[in-house]
């Protein structure tokens, strides 16, 4: 008989959120000094999913460095656009 198929932890879905979270970190750093929705919806979300992923990743699941990363540049695109819509209100 064959050995049953099961998934190992690095197969987890959660392994995805550190890169899914440095692709929505990069929109945001390059779309924040543009007044555009996209940079709060993905610097939101890359902060979001960076944090999820660094909790998993401390757990050995998925890598530090793509959700850290992320959460930094998502980070940098939400006060980029706080800065610019600072700087337009004043």
């Amino acid at each position: 008989m064959r050995e049953p198929i099961t998934a190992a932890q690095q197969d987890s879905p959660a392994a995805a959120l550190g890169p899914t979270a440095l692709v929505f970190g990069a929109i945001a750093a390059l779309t924040s000094f543009v007044i555009s929705p996209f940079a709060l919806i993905a610097g939101g979300l890359a902060v979001t999913f960076g944090a999820a992923g660094m909790h998993y990743a401390r757990q050995g699941i998925g890598r530090m460095w793509p959700a850290t990363l992320g959460t930094v540049l998502g980070t940098v695109g939400l006060l980029g656009i706080a800065v610019l819509l600072g700087a337009l209100g004043a």
